[in-house]
């Protein structure tokens, strides 16, 4: 693997030119409070963006709140949340941190990565997104399919194992731009750098990546 210092240079310079050409990079899913970021989170496991903002229209108008997900028949939040696959064990998820959520923290989503994680459902990726989107704090850099496997492309990783894979991130990517890499590196992936067939004639970091496929 390229030296911690080179890591860390090249790590500044694709997160200044990909800012470039995604000047209004953001978090893609729709919510409008923290349960709701979570709860679109956890759905979005092996399921587009784009389908969970289908979806939770309608789940958190028939459930507008934590305490109603926790009351909720489990049936009935698993029909809500089919469309986004997995439902079973979404809806084990969902179900399970609303309860966890009303009994321990008064039905307010915990603001820090310990409590967070002790929620059903919850690991380190899903409770960073909340810290970075409604805090602005993660703790990590968060590690979804498109940052595993554009970082190594690039070089900034060696893993695809996503644990070591974040802590390998944290090192080079500054702190400061934790919560904007995760989406620039989406955003490329979804647009240019993509898994089945790469537009590599046409990729703006092109020149930092590794197998330049």
């Amino acid at each position: 693997m390229l030296s911690l210092r080179t890591r860390r240079q090249r790590a500044r310079k694709i997160v200044a030119k990909l800012r470039e050409v995604f000047p209004d990079s953001g978090c893609s899913l729709t919510h409008q409070d923290p349960w709701q970021l979570l709860v679109a989170t956890i759905l979005s496991a092996q399921c587009t963006d784009a389908r969970v903002n289908q979806v939770t229209p309608g789940l958190f108008a028939a459930l507008p709140s934590v305490r109603d997900f926790a009351a909720a028949p489990l049936d009935a939040l698993e029909d809500a949340v089919r469309p986004t696959g997995f439902f079973r064990n979404k809806a084990r998820s969902l179900q399970g941190a609303a309860q966890a959520i009303v009994e321990r923290h008064g039905g307010k989503v915990p603001s820090t990565l310990a409590e967070l994680v002790r929620l059903p459902g919850v690991g380190r990726k899903t409770a960073n997104v909340v810290l970075g989107e409604i805090w602005d704090r993660p703790d990590g850099v968060v590690v979804d399919t498109h940052v595993s496997r554009i970082a190594q492309k690039l070089g900034l990783t060696d893993t695809g194992e996503p644990a070591a894979a974040e802590r390998q991130l944290n090192e080079v990517v500054p702190r400061e731009h934790w919560r904007l890499f995760t989406h620039l590196i989406i955003d490329h992936g979804r647009r240019t750098c993509r898994a089945r067939r790469p537009l590599c004639d046409t990729c703006p970091i092109y020149q930092w990546c590794e197998v330049r496929a």
